[in-house]
């Protein structure tokens, strides 16, 4: 089944895309006002933020919520990963993003990118396809299937610029465990991370955040001029 998207279209001539996957329990509902605050600095971007299907979550006692996999432990360092649901859903958002290049946009002119639940999956599809974007965005979030990731990575995004943005006094997803994702990409397999510290900063954004992302998108995905 196909997700189904928010959209906040391009003010101007729609030139680049960014892709934004929500957290656990949310919907692209959630980022739209933040999506268009950020569309504000950026007339020539279209945003696309998924929604992810309601499924059952083992870590809330099976109860049924809108998540991209599902979790078993919070618990980084002896933990069970959803892997098939991890993989399906990739496969969900390589399709978006395909559908998106059919449509007239360039790979390159492309940004993946999500929030917790949504920034494992940005990292994890990053590694997985074999599809060259502009930029990932990975924000209190970390990279799930690490064990894995030699085995699953393609070449396709080894020089694509990432950034990652975590606060201090994260109580969901622990700032160590977002450093240690950041570190497993940019030396053990040679990715261009960016990995930012919010100091005081719990699992939510902030204006500084917020300002280091609109940095990076500027110069990920710069205006293009129109030839007369």
């Amino acid at each position: 089944m196909s997700l189904s998207s928010i959209i906040v279209p391009a003010a101007k001539k729609h030139t680049a895309t960014v892709f934004f996957l929500h957290g656990l329990g949310d919907s692209g509902h959630g980022w739209q006002p933040v999506a268009e605050q950020l569309a504000d600095h950026f007339p020539h971007i279209k945003w696309v933020l998924p929604n992810a299907p309601s499924i059952p979550i083992t870590l809330n006692g099976g109860y049924r919520m809108p998540g991209w996999y599902d979790i078993i432990s919070l618990d980084h360092r002896n933990r069970k990963e959803d892997e098939k649901g991890m993989l399906e859903t990739v496969d969900k958002i390589n399709q978006l993003i395909k559908d998106e290049i059919d449509s007239g946009i360039k790979s390159k002119r492309i940004v993946l990118g999500g929030f917790s639940q949504g920034s494992a999956m940005s990292l994890l599809a990053s590694l997985k396809t074999d599809i060259k974007l502009a930029g990932i965005v990975g924000l209190s979030g970390y990279l799930p299937l690490a064990d894995k990731a030699e085995e699953l990575a393609t070449s396709a995004n080894q020089w694509t610029p990432i950034f990652m943005g975590h606060g201090d006094s994260d109580e969901v997803v622990a700032h160590q465990w977002g450093r240690l994702s950041a570190d497993k990409l940019k030396d053990g397999l040679g990715r261009q991370v960016t990995f930012k510290t919010y100091r005081g900063m719990g699992h939510s954004s902030s204006n500084a955040e917020m300002m280091d992302l609109v940095k990076f998108i500027g110069e990920v995905l710069p205006a293009v001029e129109e030839s007369n």
